[in-house]
């Protein structure tokens, strides 16, 4: 059996602002409340810029990525 490489696994802490974020978003399974989102920043090692801008974000659910970057 050939073996196949897995997919590539963001390296959050060490991409841009931008990226960790859109990587974050992702990841997280929608709907998804303000808290949930920060946690899964958290979860995956992101930095305190991004922690702090998710955390900024108005208490609600979100419906999809369009919706937290809305």
């Amino acid at each position: 059996m050939k073996h196949m490489p897995s997919p590539r696994k963001p390296d959050i802490p060490h991409e841009t602002i931008d990226l960790q974020i859109a990587d974050v978003l992702a990841a997280v399974i929608y709907p998804a409340n303000k808290d949930t989102i920060v946690d899964a920043a958290r979860d995956a090692g992101a930095s305190n810029d991004v922690l702090t801008m998710l955390d900024g974000l108005p208490e609600q659910d979100y419906a999809d990525i369009d919706a937290v970057t809305h």
